[in-house]
């Protein structure tokens, strides 16, 4: 698929899972898809980065479920921060734990799983809505339930897949994407490049192949689509380019000419304007 096929499947109104970790393998060319598109009034569940970020400064949250949302190097994330201080939609934010906690219990189908984490915390002043639950054995333990986070879709970036819908990701950490998938009733792969499913195993050892063909729905290949995050091995983040973009987050003429030149054409025209961004920079 492209990254707008895969859009069109989409709907305002959904529940939205966008895998990655703060600036770290987000589907980022998805990401650009989505801002392109009419969709919005999204409820999006996300260890949030620069997709929060963008999704938020262009209007399409109506909702978003979160333990975090941080460029990573840059600890807020700036066009989250204004959002939410002008109170542009609901938040419920979970503990780290919690929220893995309530992917698993989705992908399981179980209407949620019980943790210690956030017991005792202003995890549960601030979500009022979470419940308890006592152990029913002789223990007799009061944990938190947390809710499953059922998602309609989810949107996951990995090094390689095969066109079945495999996913491997070779970087040093899986974060929680194959869980994302899992939870979803629909999910999309994209991915550095697509491989003969026989190389994968040549590439990496069994763990590293993450994702199961019967949890995806598409796979889109999309070189250098995790941009501006990082997608280790294959590239770091683009540093240079986050600080722009959080430069120009501040300033609201500043962000228009940032939408103008690197979000108002398709993901081909986003890539080219990147490579005149770094050629200038070296000048």
């Amino acid at each position: 698929m492209t990254p707008d096929q895969v859009v069109s499947r989409l709907e305002s109104g959904m529940t939205l899972g966008i895998g990655g970790w703060g600036s770290r393998r987000k589907p980022m060319a998805l990401v650009r898809a989505l801002l392109r598109s009419e969709v919005t009034d999204l409820t999006v569940v996300s260890y949030g980065g620069p997709d929060v970020g963008l999704l938020a400064a262009a209007g399409k949250i109506r909702k978003l479920v979160t333990a975090f949302v941080t460029l990573d190097s840059i600890p807020l994330e700036p066009h989250f921060r204004a959002a939410r201080e002008r109170g542009a939609f609901d938040l419920v934010e979970l503990d780290e734990s919690m929220f893995m906690w309530g992917l698993t219990a989705a992908a399981h189908r179980l209407p949620f799983l019980p943790t210690r984490a956030g017991l005792g915390s202003d995890v549960l002043r601030v979500n009022p809505q979470l419940r308890t639950v006592t152990s029913p054995y002789a223990d007799g333990e009061e944990l938190v339930a947390v809710p499953a986070l059922e998602l309609d879709a989810a949107l996951v970036h990995v090094n390689a897949a095969d066109a079945r819908g495999n996913g491997q990701y070779l970087g040093p950490d899986p974060y929680f994407d194959d869980l994302f998938c899992a939870a979803a009733q629909q999910a999309y792969l994209s991915c550095e490049r697509i491989v003969d499913t026989a190389d994968l195993l040549k590439a990496g050892a069994p763990q590293t192949l993450l994702i199961k063909r019967a949890d995806v729905t598409g796979v889109v290949e999309t070189p250098n689509g995790a941009h501006f995050t990082s997608c280790a091995p294959d590239y770091d983040r683009d540093e240079a380019f986050q600080r722009a973009y959080a430069q120009a987050a501040a300033d609201p003429e500043a962000w228009a000419a940032f939408e103008r030149r690197f979000l108002s054409g398709d993901e081909d025209a986003y890539q080219a304007a990147v490579t005149n961004f770094r050629q200038e920079a070296q000048r």
